[in-house]
């Protein structure tokens, strides 16, 4: 597929090899899609040589393109899950959810188990996870319940005075009769908490910036993402560095984002 000449011309004025965010805008000067990419430019001709019924109607809409250069990836993600949370553009509908109401807590029940709960949202920093809705979070740990072989009935997926249904199943171990040891049934626990929790210590990384003359920097405190920035490469000193930080909002969509790219930066240490 050739670009027409209106889409052909927004590529044009793109500078190559530019890692960032791109704004498409159509004729009313409106945001209708926010996006990254390590090559802007390419990702461009991608979207508009694209035959997917949802692109053909993007290449319709689009008269404009600016672009924000971020240097390197992990910034490119963060700041693009920020400002689709800012401007909710049509586009972007499946990233757009910014409102939680629901929330999954760990709490110990009095027999010593962990039980991992679906409550409305407290905002105490307590929750684990949250979710935008009942059905997501209770999808989510069924899932969750499934994969770890806990327990449905200590979950409170299953009211019974017995045994859960998995258990008949052989997918629980009998926590739900008192036939596992709450040790051994919390170890699991502890397992899928540490499978969604950023390590609670500080990280600060240090990253590819805009111009040779910079570097991008991401901070983490205590698990906590605390924001992203740009100082001069030639600056070396914590206390300096962390002055470039420009504060943001964490919650479960940056969490997930780093939480990936730590386990990635581990992997290959």
């Amino acid at each position: 597929m050739t670009l027409n000449d209106r889409l052909k011309a927004l590529v044009d004025i793109v500078p190559k090899n530019i890692c960032g965010i791109y704004y498409l805008l159509n004729n009313n000067d409106e945001i209708i899609y926010i996006g990254k990419s390590i090559n802007i430019k390419q990702r461009l001709i991608q979207h508009f040589k694209s035959t997917d019924k949802k692109e053909i109607k993007l290449q319709h809409f689009t008269y404009k393109v600016n672009i924000e250069s971020t240097g390197n990836e992990l910034i490119a993600l963060l700041r693009e899950s920020e400002l689709i949370k800012s401007h909710l553009p049509i586009f972007n509908r499946a990233q757009r959810k910014v409102n939680f109401f629901y929330a999954l807590y760990k709490e110990k029940n009095e027999k010593g188990y962990e039980a991992l709960t679906i409550k409305k949202i407290e905002n105490s920093g307590e929750e684990l996870l949250a979710f935008t809705s009942l059905n997501e979070a209770k999808d989510f740990l069924f899932s969750t319940t499934e994969k770890y072989m806990l327990c449905q009935k200590i979950n409170g997926l299953y009211k019974s005075k017995s045994a859960c249904f998995q258990y008949s199943l052989k997918e629980c171990y009998g926590a739900c009769i008192n036939n596992e040891e709450p040790k051994e049934y919390n170890k699991r626990v502890q397992k899928f908490i540490k499978s969604i929790q950023l390590p609670k210590k500080d990280f600060l990384f240090e990253l590819d910036g805009r111009t040779n003359s910079e570097k991008g920097i991401v901070l983490i405190e205590k698990g906590i993402y605390k924001g992203f920035g740009f100082c001069p490469i030639t600056i070396d000193s914590h206390d300096e560095i962390i002055n470039y930080i420009s504060v943001k909002q964490d919650n479960k969509d940056v969490r997930r984002i780093l939480f990936r790219y730590i386990k990635n930066q581990l992997k290959f240490k």
